[in-house]
């Protein structure tokens, strides 16, 4: 099951309304792809409300508002060997504010302060219900699903203040979407990042160091998971700049594409 968070164009008698929805119809064919507007929010049994809309007639937004946004870094092999880093024994986490967190087409702005934005493609995980300290063969029963998530970073704020909270954290730095896929196994999915059509990152996330599930261990062992927070699982090698006006889409295997535009700040 697609979920989606959508509000509604204008010309309609909801428009301006925003909810959750089950998107259904072929990704291949857009013209096909209706939302069906669910009664509050996905957590437990989402009920639907009997109004539907053709996707094109309403506006996608982040499929989450999380309360937090927890990433880990180096989590691939080949991307940390290729900014110079070693495999850690224990993979790093970091915050990212929601403040940071933007839609499918929204635009990212390029912050004033850094001149070397770089994109990262990652696998995020959606959880579904309160949890702490989940053993590793409870995991799938606290994830609601899977969805893209491009972990922006400015490169020379991150290697100029010695940490990362300016860096991956300025607003616009973590776009999620289109929406999040419910039933998926993220065992081995094609994770990929084109800038303006060019290929840049492409990787499985069988060749993540640690799996959802390990990771899901580990950051539950220190803190409360809260339904809708969101975990950044890494990113494959292809790491590189962004330029104003770039277009930068990350694509998952079995999920869709996230796709944005980058303008300066105004």
């Amino acid at each position: 099951m697609r979920i989606a968070r959508f509000s509604v164009r204008e010309g309609s008698p909801a428009a301006g309304s925003v909810s959750f929805g089950v998107v259904e119809g072929d990704p291949v064919r857009p013209e096909s792809l209706v939302v069906h507007a669910l009664a509050g929010h996905p957590f437990g049994q989402p009920q639907p409300t009997g109004e539907s809309y053709r996707l094109q007639d309403v506006r996608l937004l982040s499929p989450m508002l999380p309360n937090k946004i927890v990433a880990v870094g180096r989590n691939y092999a080949a991307h940390a060997a290729e900014l110079g880093n070693d495999v850690p024994d224990v993979p790093p986490t970091f915050f990212k504010p929601s403040t940071a967190v933007i839609g499918p087409t929204e635009s990212i702005a390029y912050p004033p302060f850094s001149s070397d934005v770089h994109h990262e493609a990652e696998l995020a995980v959606v959880i579904g219900r309160m949890c702490r300290e989940v053993p590793l063969d409870r995991v799938p029963e606290v994830i609601l699903g899977y969805t893209c998530a491009n972990d922006l970073t400015a490169r020379d704020v991150q290697q100029r203040e010695g940490q990362w909270a300016r860096a991956k954290g300025f607003d616009t730095a973590c776009p999620l979407g289109p929406w999040i896929e419910t039933d998926l196994d993220p065992a081995d999915l094609a994770v990929t990042c084109t800038v303006n059509g060019e290929l840049r990152q492409t990787g499985r996330t069988s060749q993540m160091i640690r799996s959802v599930a390990e990771l899901i261990v580990h950051i539950s062992e220190a803190m409360t998971l809260l339904p809708g927070d969101v975990i950044l699982t890494g990113t494959p090698a292809g790491v590189g700049p962004l330029n104003v006006g770039d277009e930068v889409a990350v694509s998952i295997e079995g999920i869709g594409t996230l796709t944005n535009k980058v303008i300066k700040r105004g």
